[in-house]
């Protein structure tokens, strides 16, 4: 073997089978992260939610002067208390337009399918619910309600475990710096920090935004006229969390339900919707994200989209804050810590940034 000793041969193939080994547990660990994705996405939201409740938390012992070993629990409090509060004043309400939504929409494809010269909607998609067997329709309505019943189990999933989360982060922290060698550990630690303090600017200029935008759609949809203002205002507001994509799609409901009304209302009702987003876009966005992590455009776009082609509704809606994460470790691990580049961190403040570690290579 062109000189080699049957020790060199065997100490030779011992490191390809190892080689060999550590290849194939990557893939299997890729395949198990895989198979967990829907599992990983809500401990991400849980996470979120964590971020929340720490950071009104802080708030409150900041500003209120509350205890900080309370401070948790009475922000926790206070959010399940919003959350009852507005149940029961806009419950009844939200619940009775929201009907009417539904009940509206059918005549809005309808004007709508009228208007673009197809005809009515509502008709060809009866045709088609009528070709399936009942017991078809019977199944579909059963999937329906059984993942609506596991969309709410997820959801409960997720803000119980952000509370424990919430409620002791350095556990969880250390926890997930352990995994990596200890020479490392300083700096893991100090780019989940950072991943942390993007979130949390990311959340609360978000969370500002949402409630702008529900607020002025809400009290625009209720001058022009349309039906179910309430209903179509949350709508519009709960789908600016996702950026880009979820003002379009918040928007179709009214824009729909305006065709039922004549061209002047659908004409005033895109000119409401278009104001509004300026008005996110260029007043109340512009002060909530001054300290905030600015992602270009096109590449938040493609995390978004890629996001909800690879893991569904769950990745749509996840999918900007955790092409965050992935923003703030690329730009502190690889290009500052790895290439040596100077770049600025987003959720880093201006000493971190001064004091930050010199690249691996030195």
């Amino acid at each position: 073997m062109n000189g080699s000793t049957p020790q060199q041969v065997r100490v030779s193939d011992k490191d390809f089978v190892r080689k060999v080994l550590i290849l194939i547990g990557l893939v299997v660990f890729v395949l198990i992260l895989w198979r967990l994705a829907s599992v990983l996405l809500l401990a991400f939201g849980a996470i979120l939610v964590a971020l929340v409740l720490h950071a009104l938390g802080d708030a409150l012992a900041r500003y209120l002067r509350v205890p900080p070993r309370f401070s948790l629990a009475v922000a926790s409090i206070l959010v399940f208390m919003l959350f009852l509060g507005l149940a029961w004043l806009f419950g009844s309400n939200i619940r009775a337009q929201m009907s009417n939504v539904a009940e509206q929409l059918p005549a809005a494809l309808d004007a709508f399918g009228r208007k673009i010269g197809i005809g009515p909607v509502s008709d060809s998609l009866s045709e088609m619910m009528s070709e399936i067997p009942s017991s078809g329709i019977a199944q579909r309505i059963a999937g329906i309600g059984g993942l609506l019943l596991g969309g709410f189990t997820d959801a409960v999933l997720v803000v119980i475990t952000g509370i424990y989360i919430a409620a002791a982060p350095q556990l969880y922290v250390k926890g997930l710096v352990q995994l990596f060698p200890v020479g490392q550990h300083e700096r893991i630690e100090s780019a989940l920090d950072a991943c942390g303090q993007a979130l949390r600017l990311w959340l609360a200029a978000q969370l500002m935004s949402m409630a702008a935008v529900g607020v002025l759609s809400t009290f625009a949809f209720w001058l022009i006229g349309l039906p179910s203002p309430h209903a179509l205002g949350l709508i519009l507001g709960l789908m600016d969390f996702i950026p880009f994509l979820g003002p379009v799609l918040g928007a179709l409901p009214a824009v729909l339900i305006s065709f039922t009304l004549g061209s002047e209302t659908v004409v005033w009702t895109l000119i409401a919707v278009v104001i509004v987003q300026q008005i996110e876009g260029n007043l109340i966005m512009p002060m909530a994200q001054r300290k905030m992590v600015s992602i270009p455009p096109a590449l938040a776009m493609f995390g978004i989209v890629i996001g909800g082609v690879v893991f569904g509704t769950l990745g749509l809606m996840l999918g900007f804050p955790l092409l965050v994460v992935c923003f703030v470790l690329v730009k502190k691990l690889y290009v500052r810590e790895v290439l040596g580049e100077p770049t600025s961190v987003p959720g880093e403040t201006k000493e971190e940034a001064a004091s930050a570690s010199p690249p691996l290579s030195s």
